[in-house]
């Protein structure tokens, strides 16, 4: 289980203030079985149309002091991660955002029973999912390849307990959201004027009223 946030502004702005208010949520927020999310973060941001990442295996609430060194953009995507498995530790190439040009990819969820295709490349169900989310982005606009995946993964595996997803590419954010238990946990929520639009996985403090995401949702900011 991991938490996401996903940023989208009418003019550049530094995500120094968002990644402070999203590394204190991390750093509390803990679910239904009481994991974390210190295994690592990464952040992807835009900049002259191209995507830059910078990814850590430490706790994001550790690296503040790091969030002031970011550029000032338009577009930026932040995952704080917690590993499923104990050998899926300590892997930077696991850690997230995955970024193939023009998108940046989150995921969120927990699945059991998964029987995609064993060609899809990836070492880890997120990687695989990404794999498989790019080859529909090839063939379909982006909120048609999130219900299409959707669709494939329900059909192919044999729990879906969540199947959370952010997308960005160079105009817009993208969320999937669906779950079947823990729906407290495991719902996303949304903050848009006309300035600024985020996605997060929980409330972040400060002056953003944030509503919540009707369950089994595709929907872009």
């Amino acid at each position: 289980m991991c938490r996401f946030l996903l940023a989208k502004s009418k003019t550049p702005i530094s995500p120094k203030a968002l990644l402070d208010s999203f590394s204190s949520m991390a750093q509390k927020s803990k679910a239904y079985d009481g994991d974390w999310q210190g295994d690592g973060w990464g952040i992807s941001w835009l900049e002259n149309n191209q995507w830059f990442t910078q990814k850590s295996l430490l706790p994001i609430w550790t690296e503040k002091n790091k969030f002031s060194h970011f550029p000032q953009t338009t577009l930026f995507v932040i995952h704080a991660r917690s590993a499923s498995f104990p050998a899926h530790k300590n892997n930077l190439g696991f850690n997230q955002p995955f970024v193939n040009h023009p998108n940046s990819f989150v995921f969120n969820g927990f699945l059991k029973g998964v029987s995609l295709s064993s060609s899809l490349p990836g070492d880890i169900g997120a990687q695989k999912i990404w794999s498989l989310l790019r080859q529909l982005l090839n063939r379909h606009p982006p909120l048609e390849a999130l219900d299409k995946l959707k669709e494939i993964i329900l059909k192919n595996t044999r729990q879906v307990q969540a199947l959370n997803i952010g997308l960005a590419d160079q105009k817009n954010i993208y969320v999937l959201n669906y779950s079947s238990k823990h729906k407290k946990y495991y719902r996303l929520h949304y903050f848009e004027d006309d300035r600024l639009k985020l996605i997060c996985s929980e409330p972040l403090s400060g002056k953003f009223i944030f509503k919540t995401l009707a369950n089994n949702s595709v929907v872009r900011l």
